[in-house]
């Protein structure tokens, strides 16, 4: 199995460093090697159709900030040049257009390649389009990794919940908002524990994504197409951030035995991402820089899921989970 990696930054050398790790495990069960015959940065991009060092393509990758020696201006053409058999597209999320992310997995598509993504811009803006185009040309689709990064959420809905009737979702999908405010439940005021949260790496020098909802609805917007077989975008969530928490609010969550958290919530007429009245002792209650979901179904009730929402090789272990799940599909062909 050949894999073309697009996007080789933070979570893009960690699924490299997972497959060094598993290469084994998988040439074991499927017979055949993994291998790595691309990979691509915001400017440069190797190809090999023999296969490359995971390990080295790290290594170069930090030691010079270049993943190749050649540079591009039309990934597009990069990825016709390449040999591959599923394409792992982690670049850079952009919820306003869907950004390089979006062309290249509708070019791998078209192409008759599987995907595997945690991009969350193309899925929140143009969901059905995608799932109708890998449909109409026979591939496998997948992105776990999308939502909740190591939190298993999407595919346990799919699989291990199939033929529950899943009524709603409600949920953490930002550590970063749940860092600030836990936090804040200590007394530290928003601006503090921002800044604490971007000097830990939790968030971005603009944090602007996560502190005012829009990484959030982004899930949620995923998790509705996916899971509810919505069709909605980004622009169709309600989203209130948590800019405007006060100290004063948070005193009066604690008066009351609760914490504020900010909440995703998905059902068949609810979409929407917001601060929320939380009881403490609650499992969306969770301090820290996890995330956490509560499903609700029919037969099953109400499931809790928890995991870290982003790092290395937290979001690429989803991967290696979809990229498993593929290559398990086709070898039952």
């Amino acid at each position: 199995m050949r894999i073309f990696i697009c996007g080789f930054g933070t979570v893009g050398q960690g699924f490299a460093e997972v497959i060094a790790r598993r290469s084994q495990f998988l040439e074991e069960r499927y017979g055949q090697p993994v291998r790595i015959t691309g990979a691509m940065d915001s400017r440069t991009y190797v190809l090999d159709r023999d296969g490359l060092d995971p390990l080295d393509l790290v290594a170069r990758k930090q030691r010079t900030g270049r993943v190749g020696d050649d540079e591009y201006s039309d990934p597009t053409a990069v990825l016709d040049a390449a040999a591959y058999d599923i394409l792992v597209e982690v670049s850079p999320t952009d919820v306003k257009t869907g950004g390089a992310g979006l062309g290249n997995i509708m070019h791998a598509l078209n192409d008759r390649k599987d995907v595997i993504t945690v991009n969350k811009g193309p899925l929140a803006l143009r969901f059905n389009e995608l799932i109708t185009l890998a449909k109409r040309n026979k591939c496998k689709f997948r992105f776990e990794g999308s939502v909740g990064g190591a939190m298993p959420i999407i595919n346990l809905c799919h699989e291990n919940l199939r033929g529950e009737n899943i009524t709603s979702i409600r949920g953490i999908f930002n550590g970063t908002c749940n860092f600030i405010l836990s936090k804040m439940d200590k007394g530290q005021p928003f601006e503090q524990a921002l800044k604490e949260a971007q000097q830990m790496g939790y968030a971005e020098t603009d944090p602007t994504n996560d502190i005012e909802g829009y990484d959030s609805a982004c899930k949620v917007a995923i998790l509705a197409n996916s899971v509810f077989g919505r069709n909605v975008t980004f622009d169709d969530v309600k989203i209130t951030g948590i800019t405007g928490i006060t100290e004063e609010a948070i005193s009066m969550a604690a008066s009351l035995n609760m914490v504020i958290r900010l909440i995703g919530e998905i059902s068949d007429t609810k979409l929407e991402v917001g601060p929320r009245l939380i009881p403490k002792g609650h499992p969306l209650s969770i301090s820290g820089t996890l995330n956490t979901a509560q499903i609700i179904s029919d037969l099953a009730g109400p499931i809790t899921v928890t995991g870290r929402g982003a790092g290395r090789l937290e979001t690429a272990s989803a991967i290696l989970s979809d990229l498993i799940s593929i290559m398990d599909e086709r070898s039952e062909v």
